[in-house]
């Protein structure tokens, strides 16, 4: 692409000695990056990040708030709603009461405790453990957090024999707690009043946050750190994701990282981890929760995992999955960088993949490898910039858009005893999976928000089953009917056999007599409640399989028979059918890439053709071409995207500050990671004149030239440190990369 020339003096003088970009405060004021903690600022931490969100309200909070605040990050505080170090609730010390009746407890009365603690239990939220929370909160609000972050409001499915939720079962529905895995009726009670209690503890934790910030004139905004509809329904744990918005929280992170990513699914008959994929699925449905609402969300990402025996190859391999999985949602560009830095730059992690049958133990443990670390800080600096104008977000290479799976938080009601729904979550797996295998961009749709005025505007096929949940009310089934009516298609796959039709509610219950839900929802559309194959309604179609999707995900021609009803669907409504072996997502001059497996037979792979910086590689090398073969991940920064003869950082392993330029020269301010090399590229018409880095001239092995680009190569500070260099043209010819000394520093 040919670059333009600044020819007009006047343009030129107004550039001299300004910022090309004004993101340095742009992005802080939006709250761009973030992390979270429960240590202070040390020089290992020193992330580049507008905001540390400091874990635990324990009396040490204030003074770990101040050691980041006075580093320039803003302050936001986090903590745990289902447990924490609570003992002085649990043992009295609150209000003279003992509270361990309020533990999550099994069948068989054993407590559910976190991790490997013996005095740290998941809790059973009463109205006086709400209370509770809010006093520890006002502490945070007192030391000045900004926001709070209500942290993991989850409840196991197999819990509810704790005494007080059997006396909760009593107030709420009037009549004596029943054990839940005595009937599938009562497993599905016990599941929706597991989601009211979180409800009303964040109510009530929410209620205080708003009193205290209109009584001391201050904009205190909540959020909520969850898991994933998917995951929490995989990991059998209840949770009151969508309901959340209508509490007034102000957003959510996403927690999705290799260690749910990672869980293994079916898909075509084969068991196995498909962390790029379920990642992909997994932001896709946080990120639907806030769509039409406005309301901000954080993605998530970590460079290792809570398991601490996989080796560091094993953590920045899932790493670079989950990261381009979280960059193919183009609408969001805030992100969690990672949470606990300080087991991520301090910890010690096994060199090698323990081999099976070999204990961990016996295996080195190493600190984080030098070209991880610099990596990190590239890709962070990334993330910073993904925040593009929308026609410059595009996708490259895709299948069919516009194209989702319909999900309910009622998923997580039927996943205990006494019939769980299918342990690998196979009723959405096995409509999500043989479309996304296909490159089809599918994103779960949730359903408790398809009543929102023009929420479903954004989708032409939808795929629905009530094998493993169940719509919460009519008014679903009467937006869906709009929606199709109005030209849009709807595949139902269900043989109605789940035995979670048969629990009391809505449509069972007078003035209704249905015996599935999808009755009164064929009802609605105007179909037989028995129809199958292809349907008019309206401008639209439906197309109804009777086959369980879960039983499908088992056979090896399970995929391809969901895809052929999608297609027809599709057809109907003249939606055309494209299938791809890659995903490519365009985000200003970013290119953002994923071979996929098991997907289009005998494709070849995508290659990538063109002048890229590979924020994958620590060196920041420019390469001309790059193949998605199957999973291979890819994070580009495109050359040819960039116009405008100006230097200008394009990528960096750093935090780069008051960037300015003129023609011919560069000057910022870099700080980084303690013991960590800095690396920066930098968008330059000529080979750099003179570098200095510090106030100090640069060495002449780290600095080299190529592609256009200038290449620096420095030690990070903390502190910061003053970079300059001059790109004036020279008569010699232009220095040229010096590939050996690449090759040595690899």
């Amino acid at each position: 692409m040919t670059r333009r020339l600044f020819l007009a003096t006047g343009l030129v003088a107004l550039r001299l000695l300004l910022p090309l970009r004004g993101t340095a405060d742009e992005r802080a004021d939006e709250e761009r990056l973030c992390f979270q903690t429960h240590a202070p600022w040390t020089p290992r931490t020193n992330l580049n990040a507008d905001v540390a969100i400091v874990y635990g309200i324990d009396p040490t909070l204030p003074e770990r708030m101040d050691s980041w605040r006075r580093r320039g990050y803003r302050i936001h505080v986090m903590t745990g709603v289902a447990w924490g170090e609570y003992q002085d609730y649990l043992e009295g010390r609150y209000d003279g009461a003992r509270h361990w009746d309020e533990a999550q407890t099994e069948r068989d009365g054993t407590r559910i405790m976190h991790g490997s603690s013996t005095d740290v239990p998941y809790m059973s939220p009463t109205e006086r453990y709400g209370q509770f929370l809010t006093a520890g909160v006002k502490r945070a609000l007192d030391a000045g957090a900004e926001a709070i972050h209500l942290e993991e409001p989850e409840f196991w499915a197999r819990a509810g024999y704790e005494p007080s939720f059997q006396r909760e079962w009593q107030a709420y529905y009037g009549d004596p707690w029943q054990p839940p895995h005595s009937s599938h009726d009562a497993q599905y009670r016990a599941s929706k009043l597991k989601y009211v209690l979180y409800q009303r503890a964040l109510r009530q934790v929410l209620d205080f946050v708003r009193a205290y910030g209109h009584a001391h004139q201050r904009r205190i905004r909540s959020y909520v750190p969850t898991h994933s509809l998917i995951n929490y329904a995989h990991w059998r744990i209840v949770s009151p994701e969508s309901s959340l918005l209508a509490l007034g929280v102000d957003g959510y992170i996403a927690q999705v990282w290799t260690g749910t990513a990672r869980t293994p699914n079916v898909y075509e008959g084969r068991r196995q981890e498909r962390t790029f994929e379920t990642a992909f699925l997994e932001y896709g449905a946080m990120q639907n929760l806030v769509r039409a609402s406005g309301r901000r969300i954080w993605y998530l990402n970590d460079p290792i995992e809570d398991h601490p025996d996989r080796s560091w190859s094993d953590y920045r391999r899932n790493w670079e999955s989950t990261l381009v999985a979280s960059l193919l949602h183009p609408d969001v560009w805030h992100y969690e960088i990672m949470p606990w830095p300080d087991r991520v730059f301090a910890g010690s992690y096994p060199a090698v993949e323990p081999s099976e049958g070999k204990a961990a133990t016996a295996v080195e443990r190493v600190r984080i490898p030098k070209a991880y670390e610099t990596e990190l800080q590239a890709v962070i600096h990334a993330l910073g910039e993904m925040k593009q104008p929308a026609d410059r977000v595009r996708w490259d290479a895709s299948g069919t858009e516009r194209v989702g799976v319909l999900v309910s938080d009622t998923m997580m009601f039927q996943r205990a005893d006494p019939e769980p729904s299918d342990e690998h979550l196979g009723s959405f797996y096995g409509l999500a999976m043989p479309l996304l295998k296909r490159g089809l961009p599918v994103e779960p749709v949730q359903i408790e928000n398809v009543t929102q005025p023009g929420f479903l505007s954004r989708y032409a096929l939808l795929l629905l089953t009530y094998e493993g949940q169940k719509p919460s009310s009519p008014e679903i089934h009467d937006a869906l009917t709009r929606w199709v009516w109005d030209g849009a298609a709807l595949v139902v796959i269900d043989d109605d056999r789940d035995p979670y039709n048969a629990v009391r509610e809505w449509w069972n219950v007078p003035p209704y007599a249905y015996t599935t839900p999808r009755h009164h929802l064929f009802r609605a559309l105007g179909l037989r409640s028995h129809a199958t194959g292809l349907h008019r309604a309206g401008r639209g179609a439906i197309v109804r399989a009777s086959l369980s999707p879960a039983s499908l995900t088992y056979m090896a021609d399970g995929g391809g028979r969901v895809r052929g009803l999608a297609r027809q669907a599709a057809a109907a409504v003249k939606l055309a059918w494209k299938e791809s072996n890659a995903l490519v997502l365009r985000r200003g001059p970013y290119l953002v890439g994923a071979g996929l497996s098991e997907s289009v037979p005998g494709a070849e792979p995508l290659t990538l053709k063109g002048r890229y910086i590979d924020l994958f590689d620590a060196t920041l090398p420019v390469i001309e071409s790059v193949t998605l073969a199957p999973n291979k991940r890819a994070l580009l920064f495109d050359l040819d995207a960039v116009t405008g003869d100006t230097p200008q950082v394009v990528a960096a392993a750093c935090r780069v500050r008051n960037e300015q330029a003129t023609p011919n020269s560069i000057r910022f301010v870099a700080d980084g990671i303690a013991d960590t090399e800095g690396v920066v590229r930098i968008l330059a018409p000529h080979s750099p004149s003179s570098v200095t880095i510090g106030g100090k001239p640069a060495q002449r092995d780290s600095v080299d030239f190529s592609h256009g680009t200038a290449r620096l190569r420095f030690p990070n500070s903390v502190d910061g440190v003053v970079v300059e260099a001059r790109c004036v043209a020279r008569r010699a010819a232009r220095q040229h990369i010096d590939y050996s000394f690449v090759a040595a520093r690899r």
